[in-house]
């Protein structure tokens, strides 16, 4: 007769989530009147029991900073998981302005932790998420909570999923490799199998009927070899590599990336360097930003573009710039657009015909 085997209850850890917006009123007068390094609190707000609030910086040295801080005076040692991201006028989180904690514990009350890098003053302050002044951060918090059994056991807890590191140090080490891009003159190593699950167009070029017998190594035509290797690294971890560019380099290659995402058909990053973009619109980017966004179907890209040209000082500057000969040449029914936009509402007649034209 078999024996029974007796299995002690383990430790279980348990969550509660919640998320708070903090908006920020009158962001201006607030970085006029608070001192570096010093911040303004929200009021409190309860996540698993304990009391919270969030400490916005905004001149923490160059960049503004968001933490959390645990706020109830009989906590100890409370682990809680934690993501911070900027809100769009829509209430959606703004991908590039996203940012998460991975588990910490907070040791009592008053201890906090947060993003020193939340985002640039002057990045913020030229983005279409302020606005009237005003923006919102939201912060997610996951409190852990553990429930003992009746009997002593071991503590499980199931860890946040780690395929995209896993995925990523396999492109690192190259292990397993089948097919060589050729890119401005660098070699890429891949997997067939990872490309095509995570773009069509690599799977019809890998795996589809039009495959060649000898495409072990593939020549990639018109794209910068940086472009193609950050192109791989989102493939492989879903995220963006960092960035070594600064200000509006950062700008030229999120638009490069963009069209290798078009490219490939990697709607997520294509969406990410779309939202990036909106960032760095200024009177001497709006022209190329705009024939972009018409070459590549980036309607949130063309939207802000277009709102942004309704005022006559920004349109007379970008007429001024090298980019609008580009913009006339290239995309002559988005200006038609633009200036039926700036029509008054009375002659729609005028627009029609314009439209037509």
């Amino acid at each position: 007769m078999a024996e029974h085997c007796k299995i002690s209850p383990a430790i279980v850890a348990e969550s509660e989530e919640r998320s708070y917006a903090f908006k920020i009123d009158g962001y201006s007068r607030t970085k006029r009147l608070i001192k570096d390094y010093e911040g303004v609190t929200s009021p409190p707000f309860c996540v698993g029991g304990h009391d919270w609030i969030l400490r916005y910086v905004p001149k923490n040295g160059v960049l503004v900073s968001v933490y959390l801080v645990l706020d109830s005076a009989d906590a100890k040692d409370v682990k809680a998981k934690v993501r911070f991201c900027l809100l769009d006028k829509d209430g959606v989180p703004v991908p590039s302005y996203s940012h998460t904690i991975p588990e910490h514990v907070f040791p009592g009350k008053g201890s906090a932790w947060g993003v020193v890098n939340f985002i640039k003053p002057e990045d913020l302050e030229r983005s279409p998420h302020l606005i009237d002044d005003c923006f919102t951060i939201r912060c997610d918090v996951t409190v852990m909570k553990k429930f003992k059994g009746k009997e002593n056991g071991q503590f499980v807890v199931v860890p946040s999923s780690d395929l995209h590191r896993h995925l990523g140090d396999l492109l690192k080490s190259g292990d397993g490799t089948d097919v060589t891009f050729q890119v401005d003159g660098k070699t890429f190593l891949a997997h067939r199998s990872v490309l095509a699950a995570r773009s069509p167009v690599f799977k019809v070029q890998l795996f589809g009927a039009m495959k060649g017998s000898s495409d072990d190594q593939i020549i990639v035509d018109d794209m910068e070899a940086d472009v193609f290797g950050s192109l791989l690294h989102f493939i492989y971890t879903d995220s963006l590599p960092q960035m070594s560019h600064e200000g509006d380099n950062q700008g030229v290659a999120a638009s490069h990336l963009l069209v290798a995402a078009d490219r490939y058909d990697v709607q997520r990053l294509k969406l990410i360097c779309e939202d990036k973009l909106r960032s760095y619109i200024d009177s001497s980017t709006v022209a190329t930003s705009l024939v972009l966004a018409e070459q590549h179907s980036c309607h949130g890209l063309k939207e802000v573009c277009l709102h942004f040209l309704t005022c006559p000082s920004n349109l007379e500057a970008m007429i001024a710039s090298d980019g609008y000969e580009h913009l006339k040449s290239s995309c002559p029914s988005v200006l038609k657009e633009l200036i039926a936009r700036l029509l008054p509402a009375e002659l729609k007649a005028a627009k029609d015909i314009l439209m037509a034209i």
